[in-house]
């Protein structure tokens, strides 16, 4: 087993880099393909192949396969992380900036930390995370707000109410992980839980009637290739390096994951997505990455925490 003293810096370096780069990438991946591909499915494809491709390999390794009672709590995770988070973050991307819609998903820790406080009990509402919270809301207003005299359009208030869904859903499996009977194996319980998450958005696609908008011929290379990014480097590889990193560094290192995704999301879709930064952009955001930061550092009362599936800011990449 490799030791601190013997392991290579440049494989930490390395995954590091992943979670902040990669996963902050996929947001303007997403947005890139659901221009093209109807959202659900996009979504459908992305993660029942990355699940097939994480629970095979598992299996492969001669990991058992989660019990009768460990599948259904994967699924009841599936529909909060896969088909409500991730279905709505991919669905809100056709109406928000990628950047954007990254900024407003770095809100679930906000959310997460409600949840503690109200489900858990795990934390209790301080002055310090009352303040945290009001920090990130004010940013959210300053986002949505067509009063605030900022420049710039605000974003789309369906889009945004559909992205503050999905943040809620993600931090309501986060409590729920952390009562029901999953794999001890953290990836084949998130091998599980893509696998079933992408049945289930193949279900929600089709009955939504997404299949007859769906034409693969029209679909332009650049949108296949969006997709094949966001299996291969958003969901294998980012994946892999988080679970490395949660084993070799400490969660609150791994955790910064969280400020920095959102701030890779907004300058790609700068500089390579044509979106706007003006000065309500870069003050919502802002806002948010402050509230993020102060709730994320408040010592809990009991300190346990759930480990997500993905990217939060995916989560989470998403």
């Amino acid at each position: 087993m490799e030791t601190d003293a013997h392991r290579p810096r440049w494989k930490t370096l390395l995954a590091f880099a992943i979670i902040y780069f990669v996963w902050g990438s996929t947001f303007l991946a997403i947005r890139i393909g659901v221009h093209e591909v109807p959202p659900l499915l996009l979504a459908a494809m992305r993660f029942l192949v990355a699940g097939l491709v994480l629970y095979g390999w598992m299996i492969a390794r001669g990991e058992r396969s989660p019990s009768r009672r460990q599948w259904r709590s994967a699924s009841v995770l599936a529909i909060l992380i896969f088909v409500i988070d991730y279905g709505l973050l991919f669905w809100a991307e056709q109406r928000v900036p990628s950047g954007v819609a990254a900024v407003m998903l770095a809100l679930i820790p906000a959310f997460m930390a409600l949840s503690e406080i109200i489900v858990l009990r795990t934390q209790r509402l301080t002055v310090r995370l009352a303040l945290a919270l009001l920090i990130g809301l004010g940013g959210v207003a300053v986002l949505m707000s067509r009063s605030l005299n900022l420049g710039g359009e605000p974003i789309d208030r369906v889009g945004a109410l559909a992205l503050i869904v999905a943040s809620m859903s993600f931090s309501v499996s986060s409590a729920l992980a952390r009562k029901l009977p999953l794999p001890s194996s953290k990836v084949m319980s998130s091998g599980a839980q893509m696998l079933a998450g992408g049945v289930f958005l193949v279900l929600a696609a089709a009955a939504l009637g997404e299949f007859r908008d769906f034409h693969p011929g029209t679909v332009s290379r650049g949108a296949w290739l969006s997709l094949l990014y966001l299996i291969v480097a958003g969901s294998i590889i980012g994946f892999t390096a988080y679970v490395w990193l949660i084993d070799h560094e400490s969660p609150t290192k791994v955790g910064t994951y969280a400020y920095v995704n959102p701030v890779v999301a907004v300058l790609l879709g700068y500089f390579l997505g044509g979106e706007a930064l003006g000065l309500r952009t870069i003050l919502g955001t802002l806002f948010v990455l402050i509230s993020v930061l102060v709730i994320t550092t408040t010592p809990a009362k009991r300190p346990e925490a759930a480990l997500p599936v993905e990217d939060t800011a995916e989560v989470a990449g998403s």
